[in-house]
């Protein structure tokens, strides 16, 4: 099993920034790949981005590529997510995963954290 603590959510307002992090531990030697994924109040669940541990590539999702940056440091077994000029529609449950591909699929991550709330004002 992997266990995924994600930390950082919180109130902002508009045009701000947080900074995200999920601390992993257990059997991660199998899940290379750390995955970002937020939901909103009444929406699917949506890809944000993900990063192999190993490599260091990157994949983001289409609406946050270029407002949003995931990056991992294996010291510490965490990775990050930086969610710049944030918006009332960034709000959401963001969750960390761990899988095996650069994938925007959820099915291919198999172990969740709980989330952190990410709450966006006017």
């Amino acid at each position: 099993q992997v266990q995924l603590v994600e930390s950082g959510g919180g109130l902002v307002q508009a045009g701000g920034s947080l900074r995200l992090s999920c601390t992993y531990s257990g059997r991660t030697t199998s899940s290379d790949v750390m995955g970002w994924f937020r939901q909103a109040p009444g929406k699917e669940r949506e890809f944000v981005a993900a990063i192999s541990r190993s490599s260091g590539n990157t994949y983001y999702g289409d609406s946050v590529e270029g407002q949003f940056t995931v990056s991992r440091d294996n010291a510490k077994n965490t990775v990050y997510l930086r969610v710049n000029s944030l918006k009332p529609e960034d709000t959401a449950v963001y969750y960390c995963a761990a899988g095996v591909a650069l994938s925007p699929l959820p099915n291919m991550f198999a172990y969740w954290g709980r989330g952190t709330q990410v709450t966006v004002s006017s």
